[in-house]
């Protein structure tokens, strides 16, 4: 019956889905899987926050309903956050509000600012959320690419001449997932300036700010003179603290859509555990050397996984930013799809990954990979990888071994 509910009718099959459901299954026979599919750290957040969270939790009054637009002490920390990170001044009581990780701020601003039938702009390939929050609400998506250069603006203007009607948001995501490209400060002041300029509010999702590895930081769309008057900007916890499954993220930015968010969240949640605010409090307050550990952790992983895989025949570009590696598929085996070599891989080299068509139809001939899972697993993989390539008949290199 579920398929004659409207919403239901407006999604697409969850892809990545399917190679959850192999991975699960193949774990429950006991199979071993190196689960290189989701980005889910396995590192534990600093000990400091835990023991916050312990701290306030013993709390008697700590237990009731905590506040919708998040604790006054955090959305202070978030906009300090802003102020040393990126040099900007952030108003916690009109320009910040605390979200259930970035997943659930999107959401909750897609119902709060889409009618049925708007237009919103979003990358293709991209985090299904992205998308899938607009079309919850009513939207319609029309696709624009995720590298950011002369073709992505002539998309933009494409857009706005020849869609009717004409686009009225713009999601964009960078560092990007899932295909990991970045943009410098002056992308962001065109972009901005194209925003106002045609009366599009820009939504962006910075939720990898801090996983950047060529020593250049990732800026934010707030930097720009003028950019609060059309966007919105979100962050989360869950990868630079390694707090995914506490749900902690912040949207900073325009006061009207967070006045808008804050209203239609405080329809549909009390917010966090005050305790995990608390806690984050403590995250964005106290040290910050898990940041830069964190940071060359990942380096470090991204370093292993494009040399091992690349012994084994597979050659992945080494991604500037995030956790993730965006990886074409060999070429030997393109025609296969993103899906079944996702599945084959899970079958054969007990290696999952997800599939690019999962983020759209424009991921098709790559996969994700997450680098969640230390070097002796990475390494591990790539020489499970390599017997799969092998009997598929891909060349692999004659020397060296992963």
């Amino acid at each position: 019956m579920s398929e004659e509910f409207y919403r239901m009718k407006r999604l697409p099959p969850y892809v990545i889905a399917e190679v959850n459901g192999m991975r699960a299954a193949a774990r429950a026979a006991g199979e071993d899987i190196i689960d290189l599919g989701m980005g889910n750290p396995d590192l534990p957040p600093p000990d400091h926050v835990i023991e916050k969270l312990i701290e306030v939790a013993k709390k008697p009054d700590a237990h009731g309903y905590s506040q919708s637009k998040g604790i006054p002490g955090l959305r202070k920390a978030q906009a300090n956050y802003y102020g040393r990170r990126f040099g900007v001044e952030v108003d916690p009581e009109t320009e910040v509000v605390v979200t259930m990780g970035s997943k659930e701020g999107l959401a909750s601003l897609a119902t709060a600012i889409t009618a049925p039938g708007d237009v919103v702009l979003a990358p293709n390939p991209s985090y299904p959320i992205h998308m899938f929050g607009f079309i919850l609400a009513g939207a319609t998506i029309r696709s624009v690419p995720t590298t950011p250069d002369e073709q992505y603006f002539r998309s933009l203007d494409r857009a706005m001449a020849f869609t009717v009607p004409r686009p009225s948001i713009l999601v964009v995501n960078y560092p990007s997932n899932p295909t990991a490209e970045t943009v410098d400060l002056a992308f962001y002041e065109r972009l901005v300036a194209w925003a106002k300029e045609n009366k599009v509010w820009v939504l962006s999702d910075l939720a990898y700010s801090e996983l950047y590895y060529n020593g250049n930081p990732t800026p934010s769309i707030l930097q720009v003179p003028g950019a609060k008057d059309i966007a919105i900007e979100f962050t989360s916890l869950s990868k630079t603290y390694s707090m995914a499954g506490w749900r902690i993220g912040f949207a900073v930015g325009n006061k009207q859509l967070i006045a808008a968010m804050s209203r239609v969240k405080s329809y549909l949640d009390y917010g966090a555990f005050t305790p995990i605010q608390a806690a984050a409090c403590a995250a964005l307050n106290g040290p910050q050397d898990i940041v830069e550990k964190n940071r060359q952790l990942y380096h470090k992983r991204r370093d292993v996984l494009v040399e091992s895989f690349g012994r084994a025949g597979w050659d992945i570009p080494a991604p500037p930013a995030s956790m993730f590696a965006w990886a074409p598929l060999p070429p030997a085996l393109k025609d296969m799809g993103s899906l079944e070599f996702s599945k084959q891989l899970l079958t054969h080299a007990k290696v999952a990954v997800a599939p690019g068509v999962g983020y759209g139809e424009d991921g098709e001939g790559y996969v994700r990979i997450a680098m969640v899972e230390n070097e002796q697993r990475l390494r591990q993989a790539a020489r499970n990888i390599k017997q799969y390539l092998k009997s598929m008949g891909v060349n692999t290199p004659a020397k060296g071994a992963a």
